[in-house]
């Protein structure tokens, strides 16, 4: 196959010699080559460099002038997998009822589980498969997906049996991740226990026997799994090679920083909710800071402070949530630009946030995240603009051109 060649490129963005997390104030630095060239060899960057060093090699080319090319967005925490869409509580939300009052009433999570378990395998996959396509249309790479709608043996299981069908069909790069610890089924809300040992003996060895999960995860929360019950959870699934990436600090405090740490979790998300203690902690932590934004704007909610946790030094990452209660959207582009609006973020440490980070907080930085030699040829191409601020800045703009997936058009 000949190479695809692409000349007068105005600037490649996140051009890393080395990968890992961009912590703290490395953030608002992003390597970049103005006026460039990339080569692209199969399903490979075989050569990047400025265009007064490009000597003639035969293959495919384009020119790409005024064009920024950018690698693909990697979201490392979403909810792809659902039965159907919560407008009805967005209408809720509007009159003015609360996250936990819409759960009173049956909503929330317990709604998703219902909609999920009367759902087909079938139905499942070609629901998400469409969402798939959407958002790699609009730059998506790479992407973590979640169960955690089932809520039951058989329901988790077939979460995680449509997310294995995806990733075997997919071009997109996708890790799993088992999230049975999401609420607390109505049989088992005054006996956490006998659900905790349903997670650890009836679906955590089917999940190893099978290879369904990459990692394990819980939503650390009041109401919902505290952090001693999230501890258990975790070293149980550990023992099963599931590393954690859990949900903790989204609307309170009650310990869950510190009990992930201590089980060597890969990220913390959300993060709506932080102390200045736990904001000093994290600046320290070695993995992930995961903050969603668009979730908080969806549920009206403060922003996670982005700018306490960049100046404590935390390796802060940025996500779309995507779910359908919550955060429904998988737009990383309107993502970064409420991370710069709301979070005070630099495009720069968005950019960053959002593609060589998110690319660490899924463990793939070898292959994906940013635009390097030897790495998959995930790149977005944008349309004309002036510069890298004006992607952010015009948020309700479409200013991708084109999306290339393993070295392809889509």
């Amino acid at each position: 196959m000949a190479a695809k060649i692409f000349t007068g490129i105005s600037l490649l963005a996140n051009t890393r010699e080395t990968s890992g997390f961009v912590r703290g104030n490395q953030l608002a630095t992003l390597p970049s080559i103005k006026n460039a060239y990339i080569i692209i060899e199969n399903d490979t960057i075989a050569e990047i460099d400025v265009m007064e060093n490009f000597r003639f090699s035969k293959g495919d080319f384009s020119m790409a002038d005024d064009t920024i090319v950018l690698p693909t967005w990697c979201d490392s925490h979403t909810h792809l997998v659902f039965a159907g869409s919560r407008e009805e509580e967005f209408i809720d939300k509007i009159k003015g009822l609360s996250y936990a009052q819409i759960a009173a009433k049956g909503g929330g999570i317990l709604n998703s589980a219902k909609k999920l378990n009367a759902a087909s395998e079938d139905q499942l996959f070609n629901a998400a498969w469409k969402r798939l396509e959407e958002v790699s249309k609009l730059g998506t790479g790479a992407i973590e997906i979640k169960s955690g709608y089932g809520l039951s043996v058989e329901g988790e299981l077939k979460m995680l049996r449509v997310i294995k069908k995806l990733k075997e069909k997919s071009p997109l790069k996708i890790t799993s991740t088992f999230l049975g610890a999401h609420t607390f089924p109505i049989e088992y809300k005054e006996n956490h226990r006998k659900y905790i040992e349903l997670i650890i003996h009836d679906m955590l060895p089917v999940i190893a026997r099978e290879k369904l999960a990459d990692y394990i995860d819980v939503f650390c929360e009041n109401g919902f799994f505290s952090a001693h019950e999230m501890r258990t959870i975790c070293e149980a699934g550990k023992k099963y090679g599931l590393k954690p990436k859990l949900h903790v600090n989204q609307l309170n405090s009650i310990g869950g920083i510190e009990a992930g740490i201590s089980l060597d979790a890969l990220s913390l998300d959300h993060l709506e909710t932080l102390t200045e203690n736990e904001v000093e902690i994290l600046g320290k932590f070695k993995g992930a800071s995961t903050l969603l934004p668009s979730a908080a704007f969806f549920l009206r909610m403060p922003m996670p402070p982005a700018r306490n946790l960049i100046n404590a030094g935390a390796a802060v990452t940025l996500a779309s949530d995507f779910n359908p209660g919550s955060s429904p959207s998988g737009n990383i582009n309107f993502v970064i630009s409420l991370a710069c609006i709301q979070m005070k973020m630099l495009p720069e440490e968005a950019i960053n946030a959002a593609t060589i980070n998110g690319a660490c907080a899924m463990e793939i930085e070898q292959d994906y995240g940013s635009i390097s030699v030897g790495k998959k040829a995930n790149l977005i191409f944008t349309k004309p603009v002036p510069s890298l601020a004006y992607l952010p800045y015009s948020f309700g703009s479409n200013l991708i051109d084109k999306v290339m997936i393993n070295g392809t058009f889509i």
